[in-house]
């Protein structure tokens, strides 16, 4: 009888122990830690800014119309912060791109598309990522290591070597409002292309369509030299006209660049003459 009890007893007390041992097959995973923030208050009026839109615009409304090309150097003192690797434009882009949250277009010339900046062809976001950097040939080895052939991968991107973009805008004065401005259509990182082993003048490596890409730069903020509480973003900064450069063709019969009838110091010469057509004819509207 004692010899029973004694049995039951240890029985319970193993089913007690048995009770309290933790799972280890069903562990629990562990809490994350929420990340400290960065300073005394959180950034949160960039991240839930809205792009400001144009003021409606029509046709009949339209008594001037011009439309410049222009390049912007990021090597200006003005445009570094384009540059800057706390927050570089083309990343900006290239990051929506290859998340299919912006589409890039190809600039190659066509038939329909004589220019390549009407934004009539979309690129897959490999293809634009390729625009980038030069073809290799990488070999291919078998399961025994011996190789088989070759095939063509595009080399591997360098944010820094992108230090200019073009930009394609309309400069159009709305006779309704009595406003002269310019309103920038697209936007295209320019790329220097290789051909017989000769470097060739930089060319678009794809197109950014402006106002579809509002939508992304008023939410990434802009660094600042001086200050890190302006609040400007990359959208603020092409809206207020915060950047540096130079024009390099206007809308003529002949479809020229400057480059095709000026060289040396006269294409820059060139480039301030149209500038100054633009703010002269703005001014010749008013009498005073």
């Amino acid at each position: 009888m004692m010899k029973k009890i004694f049995t039951l007893a240890l029985l319970a007390v193993n089913a007690v122990a048995f009770a309290q041992t933790p799972n280890l097959n069903n562990s629990t995973k562990p809490t994350p830690v929420e990340r400290p923030v960065d300073g005394y208050y959180k950034k949160t009026n960039i991240l839930s800014a809205k792009v400001t839109p144009y003021a409606n615009l029509r046709e009949s409304d339209v008594m001037f119309s011009k439309r410049v090309w222009r390049e912007m150097d990021l090597r200006e003192k003005q445009n570094m912060v384009f540059a800057s690797p706390k927050g570089r434009l083309i990343d900006v882009f290239m990051e929506a791109v290859m998340a299919g949250e912006l589409t890039a277009y190809d600039a190659t010339s066509t038939r329909d598309d004589v220019n390549g900046d009407e934004f009539s062809t979309i690129l897959k976001p490999e293809e634009a990522m390729s625009k980038f950097a030069d073809s290799v040939l990488v070999p291919i080895f078998d399961d025994e290591g011996n190789q088989t052939g070759t095939e063509v991968k595009p080399g591997e991107f360098n944010a820094d070597s992108i230090v200019k973009f073009r930009i394609k805008e309309d400069w159009i004065f709305d006779k309704q409002r009595s406003v002269f401005e310019p309103r920038i259509i697209g936007i295209a990182p320019m790329v220097k292309v290789k051909a017989a082993g000769q470097t060739l003048d930089d060319q678009p490596a794809f197109w950014i369509y402006f106002p579809e890409a509002r939508q992304l730069l008023v939410t990434k903020e802009v660094v600042n030299r001086r200050n890190d509480a302006t609040g400007l973003s990359f959208d603020d900064v092409f809206m207020k006209r915060l950047f540096a450069s130079y024009v390099v063709k206007e809308s003529n019969p002949e479809d020229l660049r400057i480059k095709d009838y000026a060289l040396g110091i006269d294409k820059l010469y060139e480039s301030e003459r149209v500038k100054k057509e633009l703010m002269d004819r703005e001014h010749d509207l008013w009498s005073y």
